[in-house]
């Protein structure tokens, strides 16, 4: 599942996919080191942070709850109490909110535990109902959620439920492994680099996954939707940036004669994101694109495309490396010179 990734980095990259401080990546790494496996490691993570919750007591939220009582809560619901003749019976049919365990964040987790194995403490949350399992439910909830810890810990569920959804297909077959786990990876790896720049680029302004116009001359709703991962602009200067980040297993691809060469659909695609909006303005017009591949112990890429006035530049970053060169690494590519 790792690609050769250390499992100490796969975790700081979860945090930072998750959009959390840095600050909570130094408490864990005893234990993040101990997993030989990203799926040993989602595991591990989640018994922790749930022990440590069911220690100082999990999440309550207010519950809509409505029936039969003998006094009266919240709103009575007289068409039912008249057809259910309850007040001849010293009852109100009520709809009331109570403040429980019981909650859509406690439900996830409880399943989550249930479906990996983790018995005693699925046994831990009696009293949680169990629901289906659905990443995009998982993912709402987890950017709702105001609490770390439950944040970290539905980011946790969402990851191996969706690494474990089935296919589309007739039957009960999963996807290949690689595949999966390379689109649960190339998701992280996407998240990572996004909030990564967020959190440390001082004086740019960093948006993820904006939709940009063909601004063609006449209207056409077959075009495909242009969204690249990452736009970046430097406040002081304008400088305008466009990244695209493909988590692929090489960077470079052959032809049909064993030549390494770019992968011309990832080159196409970047540009068309900077083609068609340097009409906007001189800023836009010199725009720069990048695309950001991975790689494990290998060496960095650093390929300029100049095309007239528009660069392109192809770039990697060792996720194998020390976590500080990783780091370094993405602040370098940021601003290096074409």
């Amino acid at each position: 599942m790792t690609y050769q990734i250390p499992i100490r980095n796969l975790w700081h990259m979860l945090l930072y996919a998750w959009n959390e401080s840095p600050d909570i990546k130094l408490s864990v790494l005893g234990d993040v080191e101990d997993a030989p496996t990203f799926d040993a490691l989602l595991k591990l993570m989640l018994a922790k942070l749930i022990r440590q919750r069911l220690r100082i007591g999990l999440g309550r939220d207010y519950t809509n709850e409505s029936g039969l009582i003998k006094s009266i809560r919240g709103r009575i619901n007289f068409t039912q109490s008249l057809k259910r003749n309850s007040f001849e019976q010293g009852q109100a049919y009520c709809e009331y909110q109570t403040y429980n365990i019981n909650v859509l964040k406690n439900q996830i987790i409880r399943g989550t535990l249930h479906h990996v194995g983790l018995h005693d403490l699925t046994k831990a949350l009696d009293g949680i109902d169990f629901i289906e399992l659905k990443p995009d439910l998982i993912r709402r909830i987890q950017l709702e959620c105001k609490d770390k810890d439950y944040r970290v810990m539905l980011g946790i569920c969402e990851l191996i439920v969706r690494h474990e959804m089935p296919t589309d297909f007739a039957g009960d077959y999963l996807q290949p492994v690689i595949e999966r786990d390379a689109l649960t990876l190339h998701s992280i790896y996407e998240r990572f680099v996004a909030n990564f720049y967020r959190l440390n680029l001082k004086g740019w302004v960093v948006t993820a996954q904006k939709h940009l116009h063909w601004h063609e001359t006449f209207s056409n709703n077959l075009l495909p939707i242009m969204r690249p991962d990452l736009m970046l602009e430097e406040k002081l200067t304008g400088k305008i940036l466009i990244i695209d980040t493909k988590f692929t297993a090489k960077s470079l691809i052959e032809n049909q004669w064993g030549k390494q060469g770019f992968d011309s659909s990832h080159l196409y695609q970047l540009y068309a994101y900077v083609k068609t909006q340097e009409h906007l303005s001189e800023k836009h017009r010199q725009a720069n694109g990048i695309l950001l591949y991975p790689t494990v112990h290998g060496k960095n890429l650093f390929e300029v495309v100049q095309l007239q006035e528009m660069s392109l530049r192809v770039e990697s970053v060792d996720l194998g490396a020390e976590w500080q060169e990783i780091e370094n690494r993405l602040i370098e590519v940021i601003h290096a010179k074409n």
